[in-house]
C-alpha cells in the first residue's frame, strides 16, 4: 500500500523523542498533511476523547509513538501505572484506528520485550520463549499486547498493521529526567551537574534546574545578589537544598553513582537513525511483505467485518485463516546489531562533557538484564541500514543538551 504526499498522517506523540524523529524525517520526505497533539490537547488514555479526535482527524495512516515510559528505577516503583497506561493509549488508538478505516498503522514498541535470557543476538521469534527481566516486566507485557493487537487485527480484519521494536533510543527531544528518562541522557546530566558542582558554576545549575526541576526542586535563589548576611544564608540554604536532592540520584562534587556493576552489555540506536528506519518501514513495507502471505485473513476472500463483536454471533466479524497454521513475531526489530558496557559508555559520556571527576557503580542497585543485543537481519533485508555509530551520537546528544539550557 503506498502513502502519497497528501496522506494525512497522524502522528501519536510527536513532541517526544521517537514522534518528533518520526514527525522531522516524514517532513524531510515531503509529507506535510501531518496531524499531532500534546498530551495537554488530547489524553491517550481517555478512550471518547481518541474517539472523538479520530471522527475530527480522520487520518489515512498512524504512527503510534506515545508511550508511558521511564528507567529502570521508575519501571521499578512504578509497576501499576506502566501496565495501565500504555494498555490505554494502545487500545484506544488501535481500535479507533480501526473503526475509522486507517490504512496503515506503524506500531513503536522496545526490544525489552523480549526474554531476560534470550540467545543473542536476539531475533524476534524469541518473543514469549521465556520470563521477562523482573525490573520492567509490566512495561514490556504492554508493548507485547500492543504488537499482538497489531498482529491479530491483520489476521482477523485484513488489516495493514506493522510493529517495530527499537533498541535503547537517544537523541533529540528526550526528556533527561534524572528518574524517568533512558539510561544514556540521565547518565549525561548526572554526570554534568557534577561537572557544575565542582565548578561552583551555580548559574549553570540554576539554567539547569528551572529547565527541567528535580522533584520540585528548581534553580530559583541560586545565584541572586546578596547585600546583607540573611540574604546569604539564604542563598547558602537554596544551594545546599540543590545539592541534598541530587545526592539522592548519585550526585555530587566531581563524583557519580550510578546503578548496578557497569557491565551489562546495552545497543543504542541515535532517534534519527529510528525515526528513518521507521519511516522507511511506514512507506515501503507492508504485512504481507513480511509474512510472505499475500491473502492472510479471511476479509481478503469476502468476509465481511461489518458486524458487532458478540462471542454468540460470527457474522460480520472477518476473521483468520487457521489452514494457514501459526502467524506470529511479525514485528521488525530496529537497531546497530552493535553493543559496548554500561561502563564503556559512561567513559564516552565522561569525555564528551569534560568531566574530569571519578563515576562510581553501586553494585548492591539491580543490573537488570546482563546483555541486549538483537539481530537486525530482517530489517536489514527489508533495506534499511544504521547511519550513526555510537561514538558520534554522543557528541551530537550532548551538544543538544547544552543548546537545549540556552
Amino acid at each position: 500500500m503506498t502513502l502519497d504526499k497528501n496522506s494525512k498522517i497522524y502522528v501519536a506523540g510527536h513532541n517526544g523523542l521517537v514522534g518528533s524523529a518520526i514527525w522531522n524525517n516524514l517532513l524531510q520526505r515531503g509529507y506535510t498533511n501531518l496531524v499531532g497533539r500534546s498530551h495537554q490537547e488530547l489524553d491517550l488514555t481517555d478512550q471518547v476523547a481518541v474517539k472523538e479526535f479520530f471522527d475530527e482527524e480522520r487520518p489515512d495512516a498512524v504512527v503510534l509513538a506515545a508511550a508511558f515510559v521511564g528507567g529502570i528505577m521508575a519501571n521499578s516503583l512504578y509497576r501499576a501505572d506502566f501496565i495501565m497506561m500504555n494498555m490505554k493509549i494502545q487500545c484506544n488508538v488501535i481500535s479507533e484506528a480501526y473503526m475509522h478505516g486507517v490504512q496503515k498503522l506503524l506500531f513503536l514498541g522496545s526490544t525489552c520485550i523480549y526474554p531476560k535470557n534470550a540467545p543473542q543476538p536476539m531475533k524476534e521469534d524469541c518473543l514469549l520463549t521465556s520470563p521477562l527481566e523482573y525490573t520492567n516486566e509490566e512495561y514490556a507485557i504492554a508493548k507485547i499486547a500492543g504488537l499482538k493487537m497489531c498482529e491479530s487485527y491483520n489476521l482477523q480484519y485484513g488489516t495493514n498493521y506493522i510493529a517495530v521494536m527499537p533498541t535503547n533510543l537517544y537523541g533529540p527531544n528526550d526528556n533527561f529526567h534524572l528518574e524517568n528518562s533512558h539510561v544514556m541522557p540521565a547518565m549525561m546530566r548526572k554526570i554534568y551537574l557534577a561537572k557544575l558542582i565542582h565548578d561552583g558554576a551555580w548559574d549553570k545549575i540554576s539554567i539547569d534546574l528551572s529547565k527541567r526541576p528535580v522533584e520540585g526542586v528548581t534553580g530559583e535563589g541560586l545565584v541572586q545578589e546578596f547585600n546583607d548576611s540573611k540574604s546569604l544564608s539564604l542563598n547558602t540554604l537554596n544551594r545546599q537544598k540543590v545539592l541534598d536532592v541530587l545526592a539522592k540520584y548519585g550526585i555530587f562534587d566531581n563524583r557519580v553513582v550510578l546503578w548496578g556493576t557497569g557491565k551489562p552489555l546495552r545497543e543504542f540506536l541515535w532517534s534519527e537513525d529510528m525515526a528513518d528506519a521507521s519511516v522507511h518501514v511506514l512507506l515501503n513495507v507492508d504485512f504481507k511483505d513480511i509474512i510472505g502471505i499475500e491473502k492472510y485473513s479471511s476479509v481478503h476472500f469476502g468476509a465481511s467485518t461489518d458486524g458487532a463483536v458478540d462471542r454468540n454471533h460470527s457474522a460480520g466479524r472477518g476473521g483468520a485463516i487457521p489452514s494457514l497454521g501459526e502467524i506470529r513475531n511479525c514485528h521488525i526489530n530496529v537497531g546497530t546489531g552493535k553493543e559496548l558496557t554500561i561502563r564503556e559508555l559512561s567513559e564516552l559520556v565522561v569525555k564528551a562533557v569534560g568531566f574530569e571527576g571519578q563515576v562510581e557503580f553501586d553494585a548492591s542497585k539491580p543490573d537488570g538484564t546482563m546483555r541486549k543485543l538483537i539481530d537486525v537481519s530482517k530489517l536489514h533485508s527489508l533495506g534499511w541500514t544504521h547511519k550513526v555509530e555510537i561514538e558520534d551520537g554522543v557528541k551530537k546528544l550532548f551538544e543538544w543538551y547544552k543548546n537545549s539550557l540556552e
